[in-house]
């Protein structure tokens, strides 16, 4: 039902909430129109309310990084226009949007979120396809999960370095998708949609998913920049292993925050001998990283004991 669904988009919104609490906002298509709702607020805030009927709502949770969130030009998701009308969203960091904006000689625009060079260069193409999600997605630097939803209720997934799980229920004839696997349990267990019986499609780094208004599926791939993935700045620092080590840990205290942890939390991990590699994977594994943590500082509050 309409207000089942409603439920549902809730309690997505308020459980993704973990991965970032600055802004909040979601898209979806009313009229063939592509209509955004969006606040400098965490969700729990807002009541997002889509009208009956609504095919596809795509949601965000924002952790700022750049952009000052109070002006909601720069929250998620983003308005843009290529053959069609659509809306986008990011979840990642982007290091060299301020140089693909010179490079790319893309237009000024009062948004300062990094995120926003992605949709000009969608715009710049003039389609939304696989095609032109390939050449952005190979153009930008950092860690990203890309979405966007066009005016004809086609969602794409374009699949980086950040994690993304992706729920299917065939019987219900209905997919939900959030940033991790966590999001997912908390707010299938508040709507009860944890009851049905589901498949978890798995979607690889390097995959741009497409899910029309009918729910069927087809993909395509984007060459990932190894060079440029989220710790792997290898390319700069095989003759200093000491110096790429400590950048590495900077760049993780940097940018552990965007996966929910704290820069103690990566401190403590460090301390306690893992390196820099591993705890990057830990990043992609939430359940993962949590026990580690609580494992390590239950073992702390015992030896003080």
């Amino acid at each position: 039902s309409d207000k089942l669904l409603k439920k549902l988009t809730q309690a997505l919104a308020n459980a993704a909430e973990e991965r970032g609490t600055d802004a909040s906002g979601i898209a979806y298509v009313k009229n063939s129109k592509v209509t955004i709702f969006k606040r400098p607020k965490p969700a729990h805030k807002i009541h997002f309310n889509a009208p009956n009927g609504t095919r596809a709502v795509m949601g965000h949770t924002r952790m700022t990084t750049q952009g000052n969130e109070k002006f909601n030009y720069n929250n998620h998701p983003f308005y843009g226009h290529a053959d069609v009308d659509f809306a986008f969203a990011h979840n990642g960091v982007l290091y060299n949007d301020k140089e693909l904006r010179v490079e790319k000689h893309l237009p000024q625009t009062q948004i300062e979120t990094d995120s926003y060079v992605a949709v000009q260069l969608l715009e710049q193409q003039g389609k939304l396809n696989f095609d032109s999600l390939k050449s952005m997605a190979e153009s930008v630097q950092g860690s990203f999960c890309f979405t966007a939803l066009d005016e004809n209720n086609t969602l794409y997934i374009v699949k980086g370095s950040n994690p993304m799980c992706l729920l299917h229920f065939a019987e219900l004839g209905l997919y939900v998708y959030a940033s991790t696997e966590s999001i997912l349990k908390k707010a299938l267990q508040k709507t009860g949609f944890h009851k049905y019986p589901f498949e978890v499609l798995n979607v690889d780094e390097g995959t741009i998913l497409k899910i029309d208004r009918y729910g069927f599926l087809s993909g395509s791939t984007f060459e990932v920049q190894e060079s440029f993935r989220f710790g792997k700045w290898t390319d700069w620092y095989d003759e200093l292993e000491e110096e790429y080590y400590t950048q590495q840990e900077e760049l993780l205290l940097e940018m552990c925050s965007c996966y929910g942890v704290t820069e103690e939390d990566v401190l403590l991990l460090l301390d306690y001998g893992y390196s820099t590699d591993e705890i990057e994977e830990m990043l992609c594994d939430s359940n993962l990283l949590l026990e580690t943590i609580n494992a390590i500082q239950s073992e702390e509050i015992f030896a003080q004991q």
